[in-house]
Order: C-alpha cells, then structure tokens, then sequence
C-alpha cells in the first residue's frame, strides 16, 4: 500500500503562514526544485552538443588548416631584405612576407600580440617593431625579443613556385 505520507500536512499549520496558500506550498518542494534544475540542465546539454562538436572540430583543425593558395609577389619583385605587405587568409588579415636570402622567405600575420597594432620591417636593424609599445620580434621565429608581447606572431608558411611567391597556411601560435 502507498503511503501518503508526501501528501499530508502532518500538523496543524494554523500559525504564521496562514496568509499563504497552502496548496501551491506544497507543489514544488526542494526535491521537486532540484529534478527540475537538473532535467533543465540536461536539455541545455544535450541542445549545446551539434554546437561543441562543431567548435571542437573547428578548433581542432586550426593548427592544419589550409587556405585556398594566394600569391603575394614574384620572386624577381622583391630584393633580399626587402618586405612587402599582403592580406592573408582574408581580406581584412594583414601580413608581412619578408625575403631573408635568396631562397629562404618568412611571413607573419602582421598585428603585434599585445595589441594588434601593426608591425614595421625595419630593414636596417633587422628586426619587427611594434611602434605603439617598443615591441620588438624576431625575423627568424616571430617570437618576441622586447617590450610588452609575449607571445610570438603567427607564422604564414609559404611556398615558392613558379617563380612566385604563395601563401599557403597560418600556423598558429598556440599549436
């Protein structure tokens, strides 16, 4: 036999709650608030799901991702030492391709770490300066050499071919 026990008032509450209805009060108690929360929390998890695997296999694919192939010069337009700007992988991505020898090309996305100030090629001294705070990269790596970044800049790999010079992928600072 069923007890009944959850349905009954077990003492006369003719005290201080009398201004309220007892009938609602006893509706939704505490065990009755948490199954709710739960079963609530479990149809925003579920709900979410198509969207994290979406994210997850977005960020998981950045460090690989390849863009559709842009050329950024010929190779006989650019002398050593020289930088030539060019927007990769999107139009609003500005970048630095830099010729350090006859064969041997860098590019970085051209926006200091810190924050996002453009970056200058100072052919002089070799170096990438960020003139909002003195920062300063390396050529070779990308990785800061002084000032306030911390963080290297995002490296565009590119190929040579054809006599021309391709942006292929970023490869991003993280991986």
């Amino acid at each position: 036999m069923p007890s009944d026990k959850n349905n009954k008032i077990p003492f006369n509450e003719d005290n201080y709650t009398h201004n309220i209805e007892r009938d609602n009060e006893r509706k939704l108690d505490r065990r009755g608030f948490m199954k709710t929360l739960v079963g609530a929390a479990g149809v925003f998890a579920i709900s979410s799901l198509p969207w994290g695997a979406i994210a997850a296999k977005e960020l998981m694919g950045l460090g690989e991702k390849e863009y559709p192939h842009k050329k950024i010069t010929d190779v006989s337009g650019l002398a050593i030492g020289d930088a030539v700007e060019f927007k990769f992988p999107g139009d609003h991505d500005d970048a630095i391709l830099i010729r350090l020898s006859e064969t041997k090309y860098v590019a970085y996305q051209n926006a200091c770490t810190h924050l996002r100030c453009p970056v200058f090629w100072v052919k002089e001294e070799g170096e990438m300066i960020c003139p909002c705070h003195h920062g300063k990269f390396d050529v070779e790596t990308g990785a800061p050499t002084a000032g306030p970044p911390r963080r290297p800049l995002p490296e565009i790999q590119v190929k040579v071919e054809n006599g021309a010079v391709y942006a292929v992928r970023v490869k991003r600072y993280e991986v």
